[in-house]
């Protein structure tokens, strides 16, 4: 597995819908690829602080969409 192909990966691992044979290559990925954990860390950081604002700071059109555009991102 590419750098771009786990980046393209990540919301669907973390939502777990990766297959077992793309979930073992991701992981093993990851093992082996420190900028690509270091990704994956930060991206659940992300998610934590965004999931933590108070609903009045984003609304929940404004968080669909966000969540929308990152499950829908791919890496150039």
């Amino acid at each position: 597995m590419t750098c771009s192909e786990f980046v393209e990966l990540v919301t669907a691992y973390l939502e777990g819908d990766l297959d077992a044979d793309t979930e073992a290559r991701f992981v093993e990925h990851m093992a082996l690829c420190d900028g690509c954990e270091r990704y994956l860390d930060q991206f659940r950081v992300t998610i934590g602080e965004l999931g933590a604002l108070p609903a009045e700071t984003l609304s929940q059109p404004a968080r669909t969409e966000l969540l929308t555009a990152f499950r829908h991102w791919r890496a150039d």
